[in-house]
């Protein structure tokens, strides 16, 4: 997904370096309005970085800097590229996509009780939930901040702005869901319904904003950012798919080794193994694997067995099964794409990249 435009991606590095520009004393001083103090300044220096970076600039550039497959800002360049844009992708185009999952994963790792996100501890975990959780917030309001910066027309702008705010809009319904449900009090009947939605309004809206941030941006056909979106959508969902079934593979960690391993079974959170069981078990099966569920999140599990009998459980009932699935459903979704697009470059490149993303999902 990276020959012909050779536009730098928004990796990491640079993402982290977009904090020091944003927080610029001499800019914070100006938005804070020192002409209008009780008592006026008369000097624009501004406060010292070092205040600004214990308030949020540590906790930004620490996530942005961690290591990630940044695929939503590439998804985001396949859009540019597939919606034709003409000369070079708009600077950090990508970056506002990047720095939304960014702070949505802050929020997340508060909400889910977390320890471990991307090679090291959560940020909470690191500088306390009050200044965490309000740096997640407010990176969701500087990637709104960033499309006033893309080079693009104003009705271009405002396109984007309408589909981030629609896009954030559906995430936090998913994630109210997500949150509000314990899989193991669900009727079974639900239970695929439950994760499915769940899913599509977090990851897919997510992976969906990426795609059409690309195409608006190069002023694609309405036709082809639509085309762009549905992928993107389903993408999100295969990826989700991946990353909950690899899940059960993952190592316990140990008391020294904080990990996100079996972390949604412990905290009873609806994930695509549960709707595949419910949908392909009997019963007395599935209700087996509730009751093990509800032990789990009741605390009823010091030494974690609990948790891995429960997974290879699952792994055993599903696993395999979902896996297979899961990869035909993503070879369906980039069938469509390919069928709205025609034969591109582009597209023989990210189907060697989703086949690295499966493998890499364990």
């Amino acid at each position: 997904m990276n020959a012909r435009h050779k536009t730098k991606p928004a990796n990491a590095t640079t993402l982290a370096d977009l904090v020091d520009e944003t927080l610029s004393p001499a800019r914070l001083q100006w938005m804070s309005h020192p002409e209008d103090w009780p008592e006026p300044a008369s000097s624009f220096a501004g406060l010292p970085r070092a205040m600004w970076d214990r308030a949020v600039g540590h906790i930004a550039r620490d996530i942005l800097s961690r290591p990630s497959r940044q695929f939503r800002g590439r998804m985001c360049e396949l859009g540019w590229r597939l919606g034709d844009g003409k000369g070079a992708m708009p600077t950090f185009l990508p970056a506002v996509v990047e720095v939304i999952h960014a702070g949505s994963l802050i929020v997340d790792d508060i909400e889910d009780g977390s320890e471990e996100r991307r090679g090291g501890r959560c940020l909470h975990v690191l500088h306390g939930v009050p200044l965490a959780l309000n740096t997640g917030n407010w990176m969701y309001f500087w990637a709104m901040e960033m499309v006033d910066q893309l080079v693009l027309s104003p009705a271009t702008q405002d396109k984007i702005r309408r589909v981030l705010v629609d896009a954030m809009y559906r995430c936090h319904l998913g994630q109210s869901l997500d949150l509000s449900v314990a899989v193991g009090e669900v009727p079974q009947g639900l239970v695929y319904r439950t994760v499915a939605t769940s899913t599509m309004l977090k990851t897919g809206a997510l992976m969906e904003l990426a795609a059409r941030l690309g195409g608006i941006a190069a002023e694609a056909p309405f036709e082809r950012v639509q085309a762009l979106a549905h992928f993107g959508r389903r993408l999100g969902v295969g990826l989700q798919m991946l990353d909950d079934l690899g899940n059960l593979n993952a190592p316990t960690p140990d008391e020294m080794t904080p990990s996100k391993a079996l972390e949604d079974l412990r905290n009873g959170r609806p994930t695509w193994p549960w709707a595949l069981a419910a949908r392909d078990l009997d019963e007395p099966t599935f209700s087996h694997l509730q009751s093990s569920n509800r032990l789990l999140i009741h605390g009823a599990d010091p030494d974690g067995m609990r948790a891995r009998a429960l997974a290879a459980e699952l792994r055993i009932a599903v696993g395999l099964k979902g896996r297979r699935e899961t990869a035909e459903y993503l070879r369906r979704a980039l069938g469509d794409l390919r069928a709205a697009v025609g034969e591109r470059e582009e597209l023989v490149l990210l189907e060697k990249e989703m086949g690295r993303l499966e493998a890499s999902y364990g």
